[in-house]
């Protein structure tokens, strides 16, 4: 588990990054803690009244975080393509939201995939997606459902899943947010 103290200082460092990029003013720095060198996956999430407002990460770490989380707050921000670029006007209503995420694990069969706790790759070369683990949940699905919206967001017909060479990554998520 992260420490409390460097969570908040990640959720601040964001806001405080956004705000830079949107109105300018001073550019956010992490503390020179040794868990910003780890590499790890991280998705930045930003919701606006309690609906998605942008997404990105990296699956697996291949960056320093302190890299990484400017980075994915950028992207979520003003590059996530299923939204418009983030506007200054909307910040004070956006709520910022960080994945820290497990190393990927892949697993035999979609049935030992738990809803709720594993976040999942769906991979089918060349075609591939990913849901956090919050998604389903958040969503209502079930372990069917969550593969079929899977298979949809790779670009696969919903019954995909059921071919054999389809594979299946799990990893797990510390999530934590400005919200309560």
């Amino acid at each position: 588990m992260t420490d409390k103290k460097l969570k908040k200082e990640m959720l601040a460092a964001v806001r405080q990054y956004l705000r830079h990029r949107l109105q300018g003013g001073e550019s956010p720095e992490l503390s020179d803690d040794p868990f910003y060198r780890e590499e790890r996956g991280l998705f930045v999430t930003l919701h606006k009244h309690g609906e998605l407002r942008g997404c990105i990460g990296y699956i697996e770490g291949i960056k320093p975080l302190s890299e990484a989380l400017f980075e994915m707050a950028g992207s979520a921000a003003f590059r996530d393509p299923r939204f418009t670029p983030l506007e200054a006007e909307e910040l004070p209503e956006i709520d910022i939201e960080i994945s820290l995420l497990s190393p990927l694990k892949r697993v035999d069969s979609y049935r030992d995939i738990r809803i709720g706790k594993h976040g999942i790759v769906l991979k089918m070369p060349p075609y591939q997606s990913v849901f956090l683990p919050q998604v389903a949940p958040e969503q209502g699905w079930d372990l069917p459902e969550t593969l079929q919206h899977l298979c949809l967001k790779a670009g696969l017909p919903v019954d995909a899943y059921l071919r054999s060479e389809c594979e299946f990554y799990v990893f797990t998520a510390e999530i934590f947010s400005e919200s309560p």
